[in-house]
């Protein structure tokens, strides 16, 4: 085990020490990155929406015509089992399948005689620090170089390992990216906006992954009477925004508080987190313990 992978993994029907587990290097994951994958949160060793998790990684393989190695209930025997062996009570769980490995390669899928290559781990599930969220972070704003797919959750990341590896250099938690002059979503996140009052989500399109913590961070506002727009979000709109947030079920709700070396915000919350992002954020906390941790 490292601090980061627990042992036992899942590799093609066996749970195995982590160090144990390999794939041929004609893996079409390794040469082509054809594939998918998932992140299901973890809370009190109950996974959270673990249907919603499966169908969405059940849609992506469909996406990519790739047959699903394993049932739902499959799936769901490999996640307790690993939920069960890991030292953490939180907990982020992988899944990944691949077209698996041929005896060539070649662009075209391989013949039907050819394995998928499944493959699963646990790994602790580590949320914002105190210190970071009360601050809030710094973000870029990239082109947005991607496919016409992305909201297929793909293992073939590089645009987004490129743009977020771009914010790092430059001492910023996230790129966003911006494609025909709208905000899509993070390198790594989704991107919400507050503008006089009123909470404004990019729609669910081909040109965004929608994510979990996305879906939650809806609910709460309409179940707690917060106004709330689900449309396309210009830059110039990013740009003037009273707020702007990325979620997560790592960070959460965490507030952006400087884009491209501006300040977010107007008056005495400019640079600062706001108000709606802190509301959010302890409903947040309170459907986390109330429901997330109930499984």
């Amino acid at each position: 085990m490292t601090p980061y992978v627990a042992d036992p993994v899942y590799l093609n029907g066996q749970f195995l020490p982590l160090a144990e587990a390999g794939v041929s290097p004609l893996d079409r994951g390794f040469l082509y990155g054809d594939g998918v994958y998932e992140v299901i949160p973890v809370y009190s060793r109950q996974a959270f929406r673990i249907d919603e998790h499966l169908k969405r990684l059940q849609a992506t393989l469909d996406g990519i015509k790739l047959a699903n190695p394993l049932t739902v209930d499959a799936w769901k025997s490999v996640i307790f089992k690993l939920i069960e062996s890991a030292p953490w009570e939180d907990q982020s769980i992988y899944l990944q399948v691949t077209r698996g490995a041929d005896d060539k390669r070649d662009h075209a899928f391989p013949p039907s005689s050819v394995t998928p290559t499944a493959f699963a781990f646990a790994s602790p599930l580590v949320t914002t620090p105190a210190e970071v969220r009360a601050k809030g972070v710094a973000a870029i704003t990239v082109p947005d170089l991607r496919w016409s797919r992305c909201d297929l959750k793909v293992i073939s990341l590089l645009a987004n390992v490129l743009a977020r590896q771009q914010a790092v250099e430059q001492g910023c938690a996230e790129a966003l990216l911006i494609r025909d002059g709208f905000m899509k979503e993070g390198a790594a996140s989704n991107i919400f906006i507050v503008k006089d009052g009123v909470l404004l989500a990019p729609p669910k399109t081909q040109l965004m992954l929608p994510g979990i913590t996305y879906d939650v961070v809806l609910e709460l506002a309409q179940s707690h009477g917060q106004p709330l727009e689900i449309r396309e979000i210009s830059e110039t709109e990013l740009r003037s925004a009273d707020e702007v947030w990325m979620t997560s079920s790592t960070k959460e709700i965490l507030a952006i508080t400087c884009l491209d070396g501006q300040a977010v915000g107007n008056g005495e919350h400019a640079g600062k987190p706001g108000p709606f992002g802190e509301q959010m954020w302890q409903w947040y906390q309170d459907f986390k313990n109330s429901v997330m941790r109930k499984g």
